[in-house]
């Protein structure tokens, strides 16, 4: 059993929005809020953490996305673990939502570093003891750290707003992973709502650049619902939508885990023949994306403040990949 009162809540720069989401969740049952403390940045842009109130001895949960600017971000993160190290607390939990540089996880050539390896030594180093994330890019990270890793899915709320979205209408869907590789992702969300899975094979002349986009599976009078575990920018989701009403779909929307969006994701969304892309919020919404007429965002606190009071209560975290465990959570947040 844990011997401080309550978890405590910290928070950088990266999604404050998001971590005052989380305490408020957290908040139902009992007395919670963000930890007072200031991550400032001096004139030469050296980050600066001073934490105001008596961590020792306490349970920690740092909730900061590694997003745009990642570096800043995960600067942010590692020295707030130091920080909080220094002032005694008794664990530190890094609540990462987007875990960056998570498309760094092999040597793809000659000469290329790991950085989602790097990064996970660094989080060691400066005295993370678990992390906490969601879908990240590919499942193997979680075996680069030598400490616990939980990563949740986004799957069981994409469920759960698909049921609500298409409701009397879930026979006429398809699942569909934008590459071969996102296969198990996209399978996965189609067991889930008893659906069909399709593929858009794409093949690539250089980086950047789709050549020739195939699809594989029968797609015709489909209601189409492209899979991934991130966006940046949008030029592949777009593309496939595009190949996919080609292919005889009445219509697709895409169903992304991390929202990144950087360059010219908004306007190619506002532009694409795509009649939704639903987000997560692990990463802060940009005004452009707040604004986009296709785009809706998904709230992943629910999840997470379960996920966290799990962890400090040492109970299953697992018990949160099943939609049914969600559903409660949920009510009244997907419309």
């Amino acid at each position: 059993m844990p011997t401080t009162m309550e978890p405590k809540l910290i928070t950088g720069n990266a999604n404050p929005q998001l971590a005052k989401s989380i305490a408020r969740r957290m908040n139902i049952h009992r007395n919670l809020g963000l930890v007072d403390a200031r991550v400032e940045r001096f004139n030469d842009g050296e980050i600066f953490v001073e934490v105001f109130e008596n961590v020792r001895g306490e349970d920690m949960f740092i909730i900061q996305p590694t997003s745009n600017p990642a570096n800043d971000n995960l600067m942010e993160l590692l020295i707030m673990a130091d920080a909080l190290r220094r002032s005694s607390a008794k664990r530190i939990t890094a609540v990462i939502p987007y875990f960056g540089y998570a498309r760094q996880d092999r040597r793809a050539k000659a000469r290329t570093p790991i950085s989602a390896k790097l990064v996970a030594n660094m989080l060691v180093e400066a005295g993370v003891e678990r992390v906490l994330t969601m879908d990240l890019h590919a499942a193997q990270i979680q075996g680069f750290f030598d400490i616990p890793v939980d990563n949740l899915y986004a799957s069981p709320v994409f469920a759960l707003d698909i049921k609500e979205q298409f409701k009397g209408n879930m026979d006429d869907l398809m699942v569909v992973s934008p590459d071969v590789g996102g296969v198990a992702r996209a399978r996965e969300l189609a067991k889930r709502i008893n659906a069909p899975l399709s593929i858009v094979d794409k093949r690539r002349e250089k980086p950047g650049e789709v050549a020739e986009m195939t699809v594989i599976g029968d797609v015709t009078g489909k209601k189409c619902l492209i899979v991934d575990d991130m966006c940046d920018t949008a030029g592949t989701l777009c593309k496939a939508a595009e190949v996919l009403l080609e292919h005889g779909a009445t219509e697709v929307h895409a169903y992304i885990s991390h929202g990144v969006m950087s360059g010219p994701a908004v306007d190619r969304v506002t532009n694409s023949v795509m009649k939704s892309l639903v987000i997560t919020d692990t990463i802060k919404p940009t005004e452009a994306v707040s604004n986009c007429p296709n785009i809706r965002v998904l709230p992943t606190a629910p999840v997470f403040a379960h996920a966290i009071m799990n962890i400090w209560n040492g109970a299953s975290v697992s018990s949160l990949f099943e939609t049914e465990t969600l559903e409660g959570a949920y009510e009244g947040l997907l419309k």
